[in-house]
């Protein structure tokens, strides 16, 4: 089952085809699809390598609220229209009034990584700025030989959020990250690659078909393990926190609970069906 919708200033109904394939025509605009547990968010502003406009980083937070919401939501996937991920920000809208790109941009990638499963960055073509800033906000990061990812502030006087230069430098190390934002100068796939910020490269025209075949093993996996690790692997779990996943551990290897099951299924040489759908079920 597929669902579909599009997220900008205005609200029209669109359609985003999964792997980076939207219609590549109209307004810059958010387009999503919804697909056997996976959602697909496609960034699309072609007429500017997909950079993103005052009211796309305003829509981006509200489109992850409501797929957070979706039960049938398993994974989040973010790639860009056709052959380009995301340009950053449209310079034109530096000039906007109200908040600074910067402000919208920092808010959107708080949003992404927040979300509540696992999300990944299907990187095409250039990924720079504000792109490379989501990206580096997913949990992980699949790209095409040949993409390029820079970090230009440096280039324009622009301050790197902080919260943003932290995640780069999780990824990276402090060499990488000073590298890139000292320069602005862009890396290729072969030394993204090597320095962390990407998890896998693809060959060319491999990049939709491994994130199809990776995304459809993830949705399968225990809901359960992937919400825990994401919270441990950020670090700084609240008291309150540490003590609902002891009694999840506990409680979930009660008859009846995922990890038994899990364990059920390994032994039974059967594929588990895990039903735990979040905290709070």
């Amino acid at each position: 089952m597929e669902r579909s919708g599009e997220h900008a200033a205005e609200r029209d109904t669109g359609r985003g085809r999964p792997g980076g394939a939207a219609d590549g025509a109209g307004p810059p605009r958010l387009t999503h699809t919804v697909t056997d547990g996976v959602a697909t968010v496609v960034i699309s502003n072609p007429a500017k390598r997909n950079a993103m406009t005052a009211a796309m980083w305003r829509a981006l937070p509200e489109l992850l609220d409501a797929l957070a919401a979706d039960p049938a939501v398993r994974v989040l996937v973010l790639t860009g229209d056709g052959e380009t991920f995301c340009a950053g920000a449209d310079i034109a809208s530096l000039r906007e009034p109200g908040p600074s790109p910067r402000e919208l941009a920092v808010l959107a990638e708080e949003a992404l990584a927040a979300f509540p499963r696992p999300t990944l960055a299907a990187v095409r073509g250039h990924c720079a700025g504000g792109g490379c800033q989501l990206a580096a906000a997913c949990d992980l990061r699949f790209a095409e030989e040949g993409a390029l990812f820079a970090v230009p502030p440096a280039r324009l006087g622009v301050v790197y959020p902080p919260s943003a230069v932290r995640r780069l430098v999780a990824l990276t190390g402090p060499s990488t990250a000073k590298y890139l934002l000292f320069s602005g100068e862009p890396v290729d796939t072969a030394r993204a690659l090597r320095t962390g910020l990407v998890d896998e490269v693809l060959p060319p025209g491999g990049l939709a078909g491994r994130v199809a075949a990776f995304t459809a093993v993830l949705t399968r996996r225990s809901l359960l393990t992937q919400t825990a690790a994401k919270e441990f692997v950020a670090g700084d779990v609240p008291p309150g926190r540490a003590a609902y996943w002891e009694r999840q551990a506990r409680e979930q290897a009660e008859p009846g609970g995922d990890t038994a099951e899990g364990v059920a299924a390994f032994l039974e040489r059967r594929t588990p069906r895990f039903t735990w759908t979040g905290p709070g079920d």
